[in-house]
């Protein structure tokens, strides 16, 4: 009995772990793409998405099947507008009105839209007419969801490709490709002023295709490796995730923008490519998912934004067998058409309050950055300490058999 006292504390800190890792579901999204002839229909899907730990799902429209199927199931939901509507959306509040009339109202709170993203990836298009159109879009479509007493409720954003960055190495020197110039500070000060994220896509697999050292698939792969020196900052970046998400908060930071939230709407890798495609392997996309996977559970953020996960959308739930281009193109699916796994990722309801993977911990940030983290994690971290005091005080009415036996 005289071992009560700490093995009391370490089933606590188990139990606190589970809590954690249970919380940081939420982090966890996947796209839901429909280039394809071979799909499951939606309520299968949906049932699907419930026997995971996916939380949140984004679609790259507005399909109604889908919306309705994922009614009363608390998954949040990302839809958007084609590239094709932003002329019209910028040009007609009537139009952005009639689109939220559409594609939100009839739906919505049944159906939990978190978020409208207007076009995807349009500053690094060649259609100068959609990135000057991009913005009073966005604008058009947020007045129409205050009209509708949705503001707040329901976010606006857009998508952007990594390419948007002028530089991205080291991570400390991330900046925005000057061309954009007043395109992105408009669109960052939307972003702001609205509490909406900064959504971008970064696929650490592009990053390893262009420099196909061993050394470097480990790096994208969040497998063990020497890691990488950010020069300004001294940190040691152990995975390209964590190096190009913090790329990007460097940008933001760079034009003022720090506390814009980032979310990574697509990342993924292919589990099959074509002959001279270097990478695109099951066991690659396994370990690559898997890994970060694990890592967003771990909680562990990146060496510029610690102790959160950023919201992360995986690249992608099915194959689309009739988009263009290489053979990986149309391979990233996570699951077949059958609702099988291609691989197992660890995306089941039963890994979720798993221990996660070790990860190597991400160095102390300046001083200046550990700020916004703290700020940023309050509410979970209250949340945490609330379930302390409260598993606390039973240990004090529970008989320590029975506890043990509550937890093995």
């Amino acid at each position: 009995m005289a071992m009560l006292p700490c093995t009391a504390a370490f089933l606590l800190l188990s139990f606190l772990q589970t809590v954690k890792i249970a919380d940081s579901q939420s982090f966890i999204g996947i796209n839901y793409g429909q280039v394809a002839d071979n799909l499951p229909p939606p309520s299968a899907t949906a049932k699907l998405l419930q026997s995971t730990s996916i939380q949140k799902v984004r679609i790259y429209g507005s399909d109604p099947a889908i919306i309705k199927a994922l009614a009363n199931t608390g998954i949040g939901i990302v839809i958007g507008t084609a590239n094709g509507d932003i002329p019209g959306l910028a040009s007609d509040p009537g139009f952005a009105k009639s689109w939220i009339s559409t594609n939100v109202l009839p739906f919505y709170p049944a159906s939990n839209i978190i978020l409208v993203t207007v076009g995807n990836e349009v500053l690094t298009s060649n259609d100068q007419n959609l990135k000057n159109k991009l913005l009073p879009a966005m604008q058009n479509v947020q007045k129409a969801l205050k009209d509708a007493s949705l503001e707040g409720k329901i976010k606006v954003s857009t998508v952007h490709a990594m390419e948007v960055l002028g530089q991205s190495e080291p991570p400390s020197s991330g900046s925005f490709d000057p061309s954009y110039g007043d395109l992105m500070k408009g669109l960052l000060e939307f972003n702001s002023a609205n509490g909406s994220p900064f959504a971008i896509n970064p696929y650490p697999y592009f990053a390893y295709t262009s420099d196909t050292r061993p050394e470097t698939l480990a790096f994208c792969l969040f497998q063990p490796n020497a890691g990488r020196m950010d020069g300004n900052t001294k940190i040691n970046y152990m995975n390209m995730f964590d190096a190009q998400v913090d790329a990007v908060y460097s940008a933001l930071n760079s034009m003022g923008f720090k506390n814009v939230e980032i979310v990574v709407a697509e990342t993924g890798w292919p589990y099959k490519g074509d002959d001279n495609e270097v990478g695109a392997s099951i066991e690659n996309a396994k370990a690559y998912n898997g890994n970060l996977i694990a890592h967003l559970r771990s909680m562990v953020g990146t060496p510029l934004m610690p102790g959160k996960s950023v919201d992360t959308y995986l690249f992608a739930l099915y194959d689309e067998d009739l988009k263009p281009g290489p053979g990986s193109e149309r391979s990233f699916g996570l699951f077949k058409p059958d609702l099988t796994m291609v691989y197992d990722a660890g995306l089941s309801k039963s890994n979720q309050t798993q221990p996660p993977a070790a990860a190597p911990p991400a160095p102390a940030p300046p001083a200046a950055t550990t700020t916004t983290s703290t700020t940023a994690s309050t509410a979970s971290s209250s949340k945490r300490w609330s379930v302390f005091w409260w598993v606390f005080l039973e240990l004090g009415v529970f008989r320590y058999g029975i506890f043990r036996g509550l937890f093995n």
